[in-house]
Parts: C-alpha cells; structure tokens; sequence
C-alpha cells in the first residue's frame, strides 16, 4: 500500500494560501480550497479507501472556518499521524500592513469583514482566530517580503525536505512582460513562426492540439526542441552532482501564450522520462490573485 501524505495549507487571508496549493499541485498533489474542518473526519474513510487516489493530498483551511472546526482539524491530523499516514501543516502569513496592502490593490473583500468590522479590525480577529493553527504548524512560511514565484520555491522547499532528488521547473513567459528573475536557463522561442497570427489558432495556447499540430508542421519548431533536449539532457546531471535542489528552464516568446508554452510542455514530457520532480508553470496563462 502506499504511504499516503497529506498536507493542511492554513494562513491568513491575503497572505498566499492559493498560491501554496498550485503549487502542491504542481507537485501532483489532489487539492481541495476551503473545506470546512468539520468534514474532515468524514473526509478520511475517501483516504483510507482509494490509497492510490488520495497518495498526494493537500486541504486548504481558513477563517472561514468556526473556532470550533479549527480544533477539529488539529485533533484530525494527529488521528492520521497515529494510524501511520505523513500528514503536515503548513501556515502561511503576512505582516499586518503588507495584507491591508494587497487588499486595497486587490479590491478583494476580507472574509472576516462585516457590517461592524473594517478591514483593519477584520485582520487583527483572523490572527487571533488562527493562533491555534499557528502554534501546531510545521512550517511557517511569512511571504511579507517575498513575490509568487519565490513563494512557490519556498512551498516545493518544504514538501523536497522530504523528498530528495533535483527539482527541474520549465516556464515560459512573455518577453514583453520581462524575463523571470529566478531561471538559470533562457531559451528564446521568437524565431520560430507565431500562431497568434493565425485567427483559429489566436484565442489558443500551446497546450491546444490545433495550435501544437500547426508548429509541429514547421521543422524549425522541432529542431528548437530537439536541441534544448539535448543541452538539458548532457547537463542535468552536472547539476544534480552539485547538490542543485533547484534547475528553472525559462522559454520566451512574445506574448507567452503559444511557442514558449508549447515548448515547455514538450520538455516537460521529454525530462520526466528520466527525471521525477519535472513542473511546468505557464506565468502569463495562470492566474493567481495573491499574494
């Protein structure tokens, strides 16, 4: 049977939550946004049930949640650890003025907020509200002073303590939007032909098989891929004899949409063959609100 492993995502509100879950998910596991805690334990017969299904499984629990089902998803987790399942909570948060920040630039509403609470009122409650969670996480993670892609690394971080071996991440992006900072490799996708001039294929990305059929027809396109293959194949393995947790191939093109994604997702298949911590994240076609 395998040994299933399940991680609770908790925080304040605007600190990143949703953020942390893509990014488990990248990493295959079967994620779940604000379940109430108190369904937690008629959650676990699904677990124990289809091992296969629910290997990987993070949940994500916030305010929303009473007081109460807090202490429910606190008592649940140390059931699963007594019955020999790796379970672990992960808090995230943000200093107080960095959250009214993101709020007021977001527009977004807090969910503590109220006829009788402003926003400043509603952040002091969820802190408090929290606490619990707080205390009984094993891993704090304070994105105050960190952007969504170092987030992201920070969260692959805590799930690769327990899970050795080199994380190769594949992302495309718009040059028009610049380059990720945080990539040791760039490879420049705008030589080859761009489908967005072609008005079927415009609305589309390059996960689309009408968009991957019309640059497969092209031998520039897979002589591109053919040749990045190669580089990464001949010098994956000098980073991985370095102790290297981390290797971030970045494809560009214009707009980021179809001949980076497109080569991304190619490479991404190509690496997984001999490598098993393979992502693929697609900056301009993912939308993430927060942090």
């Amino acid at each position: 049977m395998p040994i299933q492993d399940i991680i609770i995502v908790s925080g304040r509100s605007g600190s990143g939550k949703s953020t942390a879950l893509n990014a488990l998910e990248d990493l295959g596991y079967y994620c779940i946004d604000n379940l109430p805690g108190a369904m937690l334990p008629d959650f676990e017969p699904q677990i124990s049930a289809n091992p296969e299904l629910y290997r990987k499984v993070a949940l994500g629990v916030d305010a929303r949640s009473r007081e109460s089902d807090l202490q429910v998803v606190i008592d649940w987790m140390s059931s699963l650890r007594k019955k020999g399942i790796h379970c672990k909570l992960l808090f995230v948060t943000a200093d107080k003025p960095v959250l009214i920040k993101r709020f007021s630039e977001t527009r977004r509403r807090h969910p503590l907020t109220g006829n009788d609470h402003v926003l400043t009122d509603a952040i002091d409650n969820e802190k408090q509200l929290l606490q619990p969670m707080h205390l009984h996480a094993d891993q704090v993670i304070d994105s105050s002073h960190t952007n969504i892609h170092q987030l992201r690394r920070l969260v692959w971080d805590f799930v690769d303590r327990r899970h050795s071996g080199l994380t190769i991440i594949l992302q495309s992006f718009a040059f028009k939007h610049g380059v990720p900072t945080e990539v040791d490799f760039v490879f420049d996708a705008r030589i080859l032909p761009n489908p967005y001039w072609q008005e079927d294929l415009k609305a589309l990305t390059g996960k689309d098989e009408a968009v991957i059929a019309w640059l497969e027809n092209d031998r520039n396109v897979l002589k591109m891929t053919q040749d990045i293959q190669g580089f990464m194949t001949n010098w994956l393995p000098a980073f991985q004899n370095s102790q290297r947790s981390y290797v971030t191939i970045g494809i560009g093109c214009t707009g980021g949409k179809h001949r980076s994604v497109y080569l991304a997702e190619k490479l991404a298949a190509s690496l997984q063959k001999e490598n098993d911590n393979v992502l693929v994240h697609h900056r301009e076609i993912s939308s993430w609100n927060d942090p």
